[in-house]
């Protein structure tokens, strides 16, 4: 429905370890830049995460591919905010992402649920109380699993304790 659901969050894990391991994160027109000391708290390394806006849907269309097209990223995260999406760009932009070592991701609206797709998983994200999120499998290579997963969203790394040892 909207965007802020934890959708970042939820790939807090991956985007650590590229990041550690010196590979470029791609974030593309994300709908709000995203808060840089949240993103260090959670063991981001900034140095590696490039945000690009681009304000119109050909711009994004034009970025996600030339991003795909480049061997020299970690991951690729885009949003692409438009009600429609032309069945013959998400075939380009398929097509292109076989060729690529990083996983790309593409953030669309809901409505899209509805719409065909070439790419082999799709998800549907919807926030749950208590800082999860439910995670609905529409589509993937396989057994279709009918119910939602539930996810906890990490949580910062500054805000694990640890607890101290017990004396003996």
């Amino acid at each position: 429905r909207e965007s802020g659901i934890g959708e970042l969050r939820l790939l807090v894990p991956l985007l650590r370890r590229l990041t550690r391991e010196r590979r470029f994160v791609i974030v593309l027109s994300p709908p709000q830049t995203p808060y840089a000391p949240a993103l260090a708290s959670h063991g981001i390394d900034l140095d590696y995460l490039l945000i690009v806006q681009a304000t119109h849907a050909a711009d994004r269309l034009w970025a996600v591919e030339q991003t795909l097209k480049s061997s020299g990223f970690g991951a690729l995260l885009a949003w692409l905010p438009q009600p429609r999406t032309r069945p013959e760009h998400l075939r380009r932009m398929q097509l292109a992402a076989h060729g690529t070592h990083g996983p790309t991701f593409l953030f669309r609206p809901l409505e899209a649920q509805f719409e065909s797709s070439p790419a082999p998983l799709r998800l549907l994200l919807l926030p749950r109380a208590g800082e999860r999120l439910s995670v609905q499998i529409l589509k993937r290579r396989g057994p279709v699993i009918a119910d939602p997963l539930l996810v906890d969203l990490p949580r910062p790394l500054s805000s694990i304790r640890l607890r101290s040892p017990v004396p003996s």
